[in-house]
C-alpha cells in the first residue's frame, strides 16, 4: 500500500457516519460533497443531495435551525454543535452534528464540514460503556469494607468478596457452590431459607439481623441488606450486604446486665429501708407517747427537775428520728415505684392557707413572718390532696429552716400564659451555693457549710420528696439561690391538670407573724 496515492474523495465517501460539506452561495446554503452514508440519512441518491441546498433536503423548522448553526460556525470561525434535529428526513436519527470550518489557501472559510455524532446504540460505545461500568462495579466488590456475598436462585454461592473473607475467616474454596444456610446458625436457617426465596423471588429489598458462623466455629452478630439483580435469559441473583455487629451486641447485653443489676439492687434498697421505717417507727412512737405522758406528769411529778430536762431531750430526739424515717420511707416507696395517687378537685388557696398555719403554729415563738399571695378565683387543681400538701409544708418548712431572724416567707401562686398554675416559696435565708444547688436536689444531699451545718439539721429529703411527688404530677421543680440573698423554690403543674376559671391575680399579700410581737 505504500506509495499509493490517497483518493480523499473516496475516504470522505466511505466515513462511517453522515457526512457533508456545505458552501455558501449567496444567501442559500448548498451542499457539495456527501458521503454514502448521507445517502440513508436523506433516503436519497448522492446526484439527488449533492448541488442541493439545505432548504430542499430538510423541512422549514430543520432548515432554520441547521442554518442558524452554519452562520455561527462562519462567524465565529470554530466548530459548532448542532442539537439533535425534531425529525429526520430519512431512515437514520442522529444525535446531532458537529459543524468545522475548513479554510482555503487564501486562509479563508471556503466549506463548512457537516459530521453526525455517532448514535450511542453504536455497539463499540455500548460494549465500552458496558466494560467500564463492570469494572466499576468490581472495583466497589473488592474494596468494600463490608462483607458482600453473591447467592444465585438456588441459594448456592457464587461471590463472595475480601472483606467477608477477612471479617469471618472463610476462604473462597469453602464457600463458592455450597447453600449460603449452611453458614448461618442452625436456629435461624429457616428463616433465612424463607427469606432468600421470597427475597429473590419478589425482588422485594430487606434488612435485619442474622447469625453468622465463623471459620473457628464462634457466633458473629451481623446486620444484613440484600438486593436482587437479574441478568439476562431471566437469571436472578441476591446481593447481600453484611455488617459485624458483635462487639455491639455484646455491649448492648453487658449494659443490660449491669442495668438489670443496679434495678435489682435498687428495688432491695428500697424494700429494705420500707421495712427498716416500719420495724423503727413502732418502738418510737411508743418512746414519744411515753415521754409525752411524762412531761405532762399525767401520772404524778417525776421527782427531780434534771429528769424533765432529759425527757424533754428525748422527746425531743425521738420526733426528729421519726421524722427522719418518715422521710426515707415515702423516698423508698416512690422509688420503688410504691406510691399511688389519689387525685381529686383541689382547692389551692384553702390548702396553702391551711399550710401556712400549720407551719405558723411551729414558728409562734420566732420573729420569722409568713406572707400569702394567693389570687382570687384561683383554678382548682386536679391532683393527690396529701401528696400537694406534704410538698407545701417540705417546701416551707425549709424555708423556715434556714431563714434568718426577723425575715419574710412568701407563698405565692401564678396562673402562667400556657396554662400552667406555679406555687412558688420562697425566702430571705442564708442560701445555697450555685455550684451545690444539683447537690441539694440528690436525696440524702445535705450540703456542708459551716454556717449552715452548724445552725441547721435535716436528712437531705425535704427538696428530693417535693421533686420526686411533683413528678409523679407530671411537673418540675425549679430551685433558685444566692448566698446570704435567700432561695426561691417554684412547683408547675402541667395544663390539664388546671381547670380553667376565670383568674384574677393578687392585689395585696395576706401576712402570718410567727410571733405576737
Amino acid at each position: 500500500m505504500a506509495g499509493q496515492p490517497v483518493d480523499h474523495k473516496a475516504l470522505f465517501q466511505q466515513t462511517p457516519v453522515t457526512r457533508f460539506l456545505i458552501e455558501q452561495s449567496g444567501d442559500e446554503f448548498v451542499v457539495v460533497e456527501a458521503s454514502d452514508r448521507a445517502k440513508e440519512f436523506f433516503a436519497k441518491p448522492l446526484e439527488k443531495i449533492i448541488g442541493q441546498p439545505i432548504d430542499k433536503l430538510f423541512n422549514a423548522n430543520n432548515t432554520r435551525r441547521m442554518s442558524e448553526s452554519l452562520k455561527a460556525c462562519l462567524n465565529k470561525k470554530t466548530t459548532v454543535t448542532v442539537p439533535s434535529l425534531p425529525t429526520f428526513p430519512g431512515n437514520i436519527q442522529v444525535p446531532g452534528f458537529w459543524i468545522n470550518p475548513i479554510y482555503g489557501d487564501d486562509e479563508q472559510i471556503c466549506w463548512l464540514d457537516v459530521i453526525a455524532q455517532p448514535s450511542v446504540t453504536d455497539s463499540s460505545i455500548v460494549e465500552r460503556e458496558r466494560d467500564d461500568a463492570l469494572l466499576l462495579l468490581t472495583s466497589i466488590f473488592d474494596v468494600s469494607e463490608v462483607g458482600i456475598i453473591v447467592s444465585d436462585r438456588n441459594r448456592r454461592i457464587v461471590k463472595i468478596n475480601d472483606s467477608f473473607e477477612r471479617i469471618y475467616g472463610w476462604n473462597r474454596k469453602d464457600m463458592l457452590g455450597k447453600d449460603f444456610v449452611d453458614f448461618v446458625t442452625a436456629d435461624e436457617r429457616e428463616i433465612a431459607l424463607d427469606n432468600h426465596e421470597n427475597y429473590i423471588t419478589s425482588g422485594v429489598r430487606s434488612a435485619g439481623d442474622v447469625k453468622i458462623i465463623r471459620k473457628n466455629g464462634e457466633i458473629a452478630n451481623a446486620l444484613y441488606t440484600t438486593a436482587t439483580l437479574e441478568l439476562s435469559h431471566g437469571r436472578r441473583f441476591q446481593v447481600t450486604t453484611i455488617v459485624d455487629i458483635t462487639e455491639r451486641k455484646q455491649m448492648e447485653h453487658s449494659l443490660r446486665m449491669a442495668k438489670e443489676q443496679a434495678d435489682s439492687a435498687n428495688h432491695a434498697k428500697s424494700a429494705f429501708l420500707a421495712n427498716m421505717s416500719h420495724e423503727l417507727r413502732t418502738p418510737l412512737n411508743a418512746i414519744i407517747g411515753f415521754s409525752e405522758m411524762m412531761i405532762k406528769e399525767t401520772f404524778g411529778p417525776l421527782g427531780h427537775e434534771k429528769y424533765n430536762e432529759y425527757l424533754e431531750d428525748v422527746h425531743l430526739s425521738a420526733r426528729h428520728l421519726l421524722e427522719v424515717i418518715n422521710e426515707v420511707l415515702d423516698m423508698s416507696k416512690i422509688e420503688a415505684g410504691r406510691v399511688d395517687l389519689h387525685e381529686q378537685d383541689i382547692d389551692l388557696a384553702t390548702l396553702c392557707d391551711s399550710v401556712c398555719r400549720i407551719v405558723t403554729s411551729k414558728i409562734f415563738s420566732t420573729d420569722l413572718k409568713i406572707e400569702q399571695i394567693i389570687g382570687s378565683d384561683l383554678p382548682k387543681l386536679f391532683a393527690d390532696p396529701r401528696l400537694v400538701r406534704q410538698i407545701l409544708i417540705n417546701l416551707i418548712t425549709n424555708a423556715v429552716k434556714y431563714s434568718k431572724k426577723g425575715g419574710v416567707i412568701k407563698v405565692q401562686t401564678i396562673m402562667e400564659a400556657t396554662g400552667e398554675i406555679s406555687l412558688i416559696v420562697s425566702d430571705q435565708g442564708v442560701g445555697i451555693p450555685a455550684d451545690k444547688i444539683q447537690e441539694a436536689m440528690e436525696p440524702f444531699g445535705q450540703i456542708y457549710d459551716p454556717v449552715r451545718s452548724s445552725t441547721y439539721q435535716g436528712t437531705g429529703l425535704g427538696l428530693p420528696l417535693a421533686k420526686a411527688m411533683m413528678e409523679l404530677h407530671s411537673g418540675e421543680l425549679k430551685l433558685e439561690s444566692v448566698v446570704d440573698q435567700g432561695t426561691t423554690v417554684t412547683v408547675t403543674f402541667p395544663k390539664d391538670r388546671v381547670k380553667p376559671v376565670n383568674y384574677v391575680e393578687p392585689e395585696a399579700p395576706v401576712e402570718i407573724v410567727g410571733s405576737t410581737g
